[in-house]
């Protein structure tokens, strides 16, 4: 549906809204006090909840060009409250490289420990050449602790 006809449509609704209710207030001289204020006050909620319902201005139409996106915009966020929203980034943006410096210091700690093993004991050079010497030298030095 055309902007157009949407518009045409909500005119058309206005009007015949404004007909029932000239209708109804017609018929509203025959009630009753007590039934005239009841109506009254539930018509008053009604226009109530019907302002709630429509926050969208007027002159835009739902879904007419209209469409969402990620911007910083106009939000009422003062340069604090712009900070602010950046600080859960920072941290975590400190957190991963914290855990990255802590995880290689202790890789870099357990290859020191392998190193110093080789080079203080005595062994023939076929040693150095065994796929399980590394496992033999960790078990060695957790043995030794």
């Amino acid at each position: 549906m055309s902007n157009f006809s949407q518009h045409q449509a909500e005119i058309l609704r206005d009007r015949y809204g404004l007909k029932v209710a000239a209708h109804l207030s017609r018929a509203a001289a025959a009630l009753p006090h007590e039934v005239e204020e009841r109506l009254r006050v539930l018509r008053q909620q009604a226009v109530a909840k019907r302002r709630i319902a429509n926050p969208a201005p007027s002159g835009y139409p739902m879904g007419a060009g209209v469409s969402a996106s990620l911007g910083l915009g106009d939000e009422g966020l003062s340069w604090w409250g712009r900070i602010a929203s950046g600080l859960p980034l920072i941290a975590l943006a400190i957190g991963l490289i914290t855990i990255n410096m802590v995880q290689n210091d202790r890789v870099a700690n357990e290859l020191a420990v392998v190193d110093a093993a080789l080079l203080v004991d005595d062994l023939p050079p076929a040693a150095y050449a065994d796929p399980g010497f590394a496992q033999f030298i960790r078990v060695n030095r957790v043995e030794a602790q």
